[in-house]
């Protein structure tokens, strides 16, 4: 059976009356967009057949543990219940879904998966592994840019910010923050205390935060610096918005 059918037969088991409960749908959506972006940004770098495919299986693979997350703990937030990283990893391995792939493409897929939400990757990867872990971590932001999109476009985000980890909507940006995008380091998550802030991070992405040209370009293509750079002066009028904006770097549109 292919990894894919593997897979879908696994979410089905969370199906309730044949249907997904809301947060896991939007889950599985997710990650189909997140294999999408893989694809696009293996076919953007010119990698060979082998590299795409375990590029393409990382990022079907990299949230498994969401749903068991949900199940278990009613949240998605690592910090109340596991890491969704090493649980997602864990799964895969338990599951044997890989087991008659090559052991060096194996391998690249589960350090993929397991690293895919660390700050930083580790150093010394192997090429295959390298390649395999920075797409899952450029599809994963890209998907991320347009789900923020769709809950300020589809949500009554300002009465009911839950998407937003329920963050104060009208509070200036955190220095820190603003400092470490201006410094091009990631961001502490903890310095988040405010839906400015949480949009913020997601432009130090396009600043410092991306591996791949392919990425970038998709990026600029989809305006979603331009998006961010308009909803943040919705939420503060700090200067310093359109200073962090312009630090990223034009891409020219094809």
């Amino acid at each position: 059976m292919q990894l894919s059918a593997l897979y879908d037969a696994y979410v089905d088991t969370f199906r309730v009356d044949g249907e997904l409960p809301l947060m896991m749908a939007l889950k599985r959506e997710h990650t189909s967009h997140v294999v999408e972006n893989a694809l696009a940004i293996a076919s953007g770098e010119g990698f060979d057949s082998a590299t795409s495919r375990v590029c393409e299986a990382a990022a079907l693979l990299h949230d498994t543990g969401r749903y068991e997350q949900l199940r278990l703990y009613n949240t998605f937030r690592d910090s109340d219940s596991v890491d969704h990283a090493v649980f997602s990893h864990d799964i895969v391995v338990q599951k044997g879904w890989l087991s008659d792939w090559p052991e060096d493409e194996r391998s690249a897929i589960l350090c993929a998966v397991l690293y895919h939400n660390r700050r930083d990757l580790p150093e010394g990867l192997d090429a295959l592994t390298l390649a395999a872990s920075q797409t899952v971590r450029d599809a994963d932001k890209l998907d991320i840019f347009r789900v923020l999109e769709d809950r300020v476009k589809n949500t009554d985000w300002r009465h009911d910010c839950r998407a937003f980890w329920n963050l104060p909507t009208t509070t200036r940006p955190s220095s820190a923050v603003v400092d470490a995008i201006r410094h091009g380091r990631p961001v502490d998550y903890q310095n988040i205390v405010s839906l400015a802030d949480f949009v913020l991070v997601q432009v130090g992405w396009m600043v410092s935060g991306l591996a791949y040209a392919t990425t970038r370009r998709l990026t600029a293509e989809r305006g979603h610096l331009a998006f961010r750079r308009d909803f943040l002066h919705q939420l503060t009028d700090d200067p310093e918005i359109d200073e962090l904006c312009d630090l990223v770097v034009p891409v020219t549109r094809h």
